[in-house]
């Protein structure tokens, strides 16, 4: 049985994640799963068969936090840029976007903008 949330911004933010993962769960294509910090971006590649992780960027990264800041929109466009040369280190050319309940726009909105830049298909 789910516990009730109480906070109304935390239980609008789960709710938005389920939606997301429930919309997923369907593909067999690997999914680039988002998270958001207020310091940094974390990007990962999961495997949908095996939930295994094949392999991931953040912003804690030393090349990517060498070059700047990590909390703005640049750091998160390097993680993009990282993250689709991984795909292509991986043979990986498509994927599903997992934004994991985090609104499109800013950070995250810059990171896919980028990835798709870097010929990631999304």
């Amino acid at each position: 049985m789910k516990r009730k949330i109480r906070n109304r911004k935390r239980a609008a933010f789960e709710a938005r994640k389920a939606r997301v993962v429930r919309q997923l769960g369907r593909s067999a294509r690997p999914r680039l799963t988002v998270y958001r910090s207020a310091r940094h971006i974390y990007a990962q590649l999961v495997d949908p068969s095996s939930g295994r992780t094949l392999g991931a960027v953040s912003s804690r990264n030393r090349e990517i936090a060498a070059a700047g800041a990590t909390g703005n929109l640049e750091a998160a466009a390097r993680v993009g840029r990282a993250i689709a040369e991984l795909a292509r280190e991986k043979q990986i050319e498509s994927v599903v976007f997992n934004r994991n309940g985090f609104l499109y726009h800013g950070r995250v909105k810059a990171l896919a903008e980028t990835a798709r830049e870097n010929g990631l298909k999304f």
